[in-house]
């Protein structure tokens, strides 16, 4: 053996056991009974669909305000504007001109072989304004026909002038043109040649402006229509005049 070491005669010691180990686990199995089973796995729920998102009602509500208040205010408006007419009615109390066709003077009514004819009418027109508040301004751009069986015979003008409050004018028109006829025409021309009682049509679309007080409204269009029935029409070299056998007129306004 090396130095400084020494040897029991004995050998080596045995080594020591280890302390007992208290029982523990044996006496907690034995205390506290069989452990629980562990608990199941966490599971995610599914998530619920999204409900979609409500009906605008805010905006129906909104727009329904709107349409009650377009309506009442249109309504308003009517209302005054019916009010305004009614008082204006009142207060000028407006009655419709009156037109005649005093007479009708054929100077020129010739038809050729090719049944071309060609017309000259003298016409003597008067018109009246009842009205006492109301003038009537005849503007330019007036159309004048005399016409037979929807052909129009001859065409003409009326010339530009004011009337006054009451007040009646006489005017003297002459119509002239040329037409090409059609032999149905001129026979059914003929047949009331020799009954003594040809239908003419006298036509007049006139532009006016009536004028309240001061105010001058707006431009519109008087139309006159005057059914006539004359005893000739063809033999105008005959010294006596032609004569208006029956005269209806009528007057339109149109817009």
């Amino acid at each position: 053996m090396p130095g400084g070491s020494f040897r029991s005669d004995k050998g080596n010691p045995a080594p020591a056991p280890p302390p007992p180990r208290p029982d523990n686990q044996h006496q907690h199995h034995q205390t506290r009974g069989p452990l629980p089973p562990p608990p199941p796995p966490h599971r995610v729920a599914p998530r619920a669909p999204v409900p979609p998102p409500p009906p605008p009602k805010l905006r129906r509500g909104c727009c329904c305000r709107l349409l009650c208040c377009l309506v009442l205010t249109i309504v308003t408006l009517a209302v005054l504007l019916g009010a305004a007419a009614l008082a204006l009615y009142l207060a000028f109390d407006p009655k419709a001109p009156r037109y005649t066709v005093d007479r009708l003077a054929v100077s020129a009514f010739q038809v050729d072989p090719t049944l071309t004819a060609r017309a000259r009418f003298d016409v003597t027109v008067t018109a009246t304004n009842p009205n006492t508040r109301i003038g009537i301004h005849y503007e330019p751009g007036s159309d004048l026909g005399v016409w037979y069986a929807g052909t129009r015979l001859a065409r003409g003008a009326l010339p530009a002038f004011y009337q006054g409050h009451r007040n009646t004018t006489t005017l003297q028109l002459a119509l002239g043109g040329q037409v090409q006829l059609g032999g149905a025409v001129v026979s059914a021309m003929q047949d009331a040649q020799r009954t003594g009682a040809v239908p003419l049509l006298f036509r007049a679309d006139v532009p006016v402006r009536v004028q309240l007080g001061g105010v001058k409204m707006w431009k519109v269009t008087s139309r006159v229509k005057c059914d006539l029935v004359v005893d000739r029409l063809m033999d105008v070299s005959s010294s006596s005049p032609i004569k208006i056998k029956t005269s209806d007129c009528k007057f339109s306004i149109k817009l």
